[in-house]
């Protein structure tokens, strides 16, 4: 197979499937997302039994325990892309809305409008709701989507890809809206990375090792979704059943995911009153716990963390536990460690509690709630195209709006320039 032709075939469909969808009427586009919902739920099963031969080879290369729950589907997810692309639907379409507009001297007015940004790339690994997930998204926002995800979850992605771009021949909508590469070799990868002029964006959805891999060989713009190293910082004002409970579910819930808790911050000042509770919890729910040595002083029978340890994304039930002398040094941690993904703070302490949301230089910073609400769906975006942690155009979770760009309109009577 020739792959750089293959890629390039993929993307001329999808530039075509952006021309034509920049067309459709929000009624449309919402009639479309609606069947798509439908048709995931009508045929779960044959979902589930393609993802099933991506869960043997998964077991059979050896993959993690955590890889694997993200990579598994079953009715109770499905569901959840439904509904999330039921969700997407019944948003304000953001395409053709003008965000601002005012008049100048010479008597013309000026504004913005919300536009498409034209053909998005999503290369992603591993969960299959990503496909429905992108899809949905860019399509209301009047973008068209090339999606590559990766090889353990080839049968699964190239199921559900096909589902919603039947739905589109089936509401009349070109199926170039929504294209998909179903070889697993890499130089796919590199060739789509080269499409400049062809594909506006590319947005990659992974591990580290990836999201480098497509930031330093793209020539088209990035929108990175960078590893998620979180904390929650238990302060010396913090209501301790509250500061559990926001523990337990930021670190256990579901550990695989970007948002969860990879260090736990507590304050010296209430931490021995604090940790033997939460420490026994967390190894009931078979957590490896990783402690600084003011940690082992009250809770001694747990490995000693090491400096790298905090750096990293475990995606797994292993968490780092470090005391701090006070706020100041949490905040110094998250600073020096984290990833700019997810931070919370527990505290009745009105005062710290906003320094804290001031001070730390996250996409999403919380008090007294749990980092695993960091997710588009949770905030009320509908479903999540990925959480950026960049600061340009993007930031945090990316619903419709960070789907589309904006550009000038003027409205004028005849004004020249002077």
């Amino acid at each position: 197979m020739d792959i750089s032709k293959y890629v390039m075939d993929k993307a001329s469909e999808a530039k075509e499937g952006a021309r034509a969808l920049a067309r459709a009427l929000s009624g449309q586009k919402n009639a479309a997302l609606m069947e798509m919902a439908s048709a995931l739920k009508k045929r779960a099963k044959e979902l589930i039994i393609e993802n099933k031969r991506d869960i043997q080879f998964a077991k059979e290369k050896g993959l993690s325990r955590a890889l694997i729950d993200r990579l598994t589907l079953n009715e109770k997810r499905i569901d959840e892309m439904a509904k999330g692309l039921a969700e997407v639907a019944a948003l304000p379409d953001p395409v053709g809305e003008i965000t601002k507009m005012w008049q100048r001297p010479n008597g013309m007015s000026v504004g913005k409008m919300r536009v498409p940004i034209g053909v998005i790339g999503i290369i992603y690994e591993s969960r299959p709701n990503v496909t429905a997930d992108a899809a949905g998204l860019c399509l209301k926002a009047g973008n068209a989507v090339i999606l590559r995800g990766g090889s353990e979850a080839l049968h699964s992605n190239k199921a559900i890809a096909k589902v919603l771009r039947d739905t589109l021949k089936k509401q009349g909508l070109h199926q170039g809206a929504i294209t998909f590469i179903d070889i697993p070799d890499r130089e796919a990868i590199m060739e789509m990375l080269k499409l400049e002029g062809t594909v506006d964006l590319i947005i990659p959805r992974g591990g580290e090792a990836l999201i480098r891999a497509v930031t330093e060989n793209s020539r088209i713009p990035v929108l990175k979704h960078y590893k998620g190293v979180c904390h929650v910082f238990v302060d010396k004002d913090a209501d301790l059943i509250m500061a559990e409970e926001l523990c337990f579910n930021a670190k256990v819930q579901r550990p695989g995911t970007c948002n969860a808790m990879e260090t736990m911050l507590v304050d010296e000042a209430m931490a021995e009153g604090f940790l033997p509770r939460m420490m026994k919890r967390f190894e009931t729910a078979g957590v490896e716990l990783r402690g600084c040595r003011k940690t082992l002083a009250i809770y001694p029978d747990i490995m000693e963390v090491k400096e790298e340890d905090f750096y990293r994304e475990y995606l797994d039930l292993i968490l780092n536990v470090r005391v701090v002398e006070d706020m100041d040094e949490a905040m110094e941690h998250i600073a020096k460690y984290g990833s700019a993904h997810s931070d919370s703070i527990v505290t009745i302490n009105h005062e710290r509690a906003m320094r804290f949301l001031r001070e730390v230089d996250s996409s999403a910073v919380f008090v007294n709630a749990s980092t695993r609400l960091n997710d588009g769906f949770q905030f009320g975006l509908g479903a999540e195209i990925g959480i950026s942690t960049d600061k340009i155009h993007a930031r945090g979770p990316m619903g419709l709006e960070e789907l589309t760009c904006t550009k000038f309109i003027v409205l004028g009577n005849g004004q020249l320039r002077e």
